[in-house]
């Protein structure tokens, strides 16, 4: 008889990605010729897209690692959508480089946008598998509101994000950096005790 699959495999296999695509980050990193601080200015779109995507996959990991804490076993569908969020946030290296070599041009930006808008999606495929899945009670129910209200109301900003970055690019992006804050602490927000 085999023993149900628990967690703990699939919460590897997504740190392991998670690093690599830290690494794939940082080899995107080139320095610059001249030996001087002053060489370093021109790249400021580089290191900014590069700075923004280091934060985001950091917040990424940290809500994953944190959802995934409420996994009891691991399901066929929780593994694809497992798969699906990694695949998203997967886009993001290239999309940094992207952004970063048009020096934050319209369409590389609302681009980038469009990934987070993605890695939101497959994030809230994983709160409904995870969250909707554990034992009904008002506090579990008060935690699934609060985390889909604020995946969704995000969802939407990033959507904007996405279409206010063809226009106006730094909008765009700091609409994106905006939604960052809400994830920083993985714990829903007002959820209290």
């Amino acid at each position: 008889m085999l023993r149900k699959a628990t967690s703990e495999r699939l919460s590897a296999f997504s740190d392991g990605v998670f690093a690599v695509l830290i690494t794939v980050l940082v080899l995107d990193l080139r320095p610059p010729v001249a030996p001087t601080f002053l060489a370093l200015l021109p790249l400021w779109p580089t290191w900014l897209s590069y700075a923004v995507s280091y934060v985001f996959i950091a917040i990424v990991w940290a809500n994953h690692h944190h959802l995934l804490r409420y996994a009891t076993e691991v399901t066929p569908r929780l593994m694809w959508f497992n798969f699906g969020h990694l695949f998203s946030v997967s886009l993001l290296p290239i999309a940094t480089a992207w952004m970063a070599v048009s020096e934050l041009a319209a369409q590389p930006v609302a681009f980038y946008a469009g990934v987070f808008w993605f890695v939101n999606l497959t994030y809230i495929l994983l709160i409904w598998e995870l969250i909707e899945a554990t034992p009904d009670n008002h506090k579990a129910r008060r935690i699934t509101r609060i985390m889909r209200v604020r995946s969704i109301v995000t969802l939407c900003v990033f959507g904007c994000a996405v279409i206010v970055a063809l226009k106006y690019p730094p909008v765009g992006l700091g609409m994106c950096c905006t939604c960052l804050v809400v994830y920083l602490k993985p714990e829903a927000p007002w959820a209290g005790s």
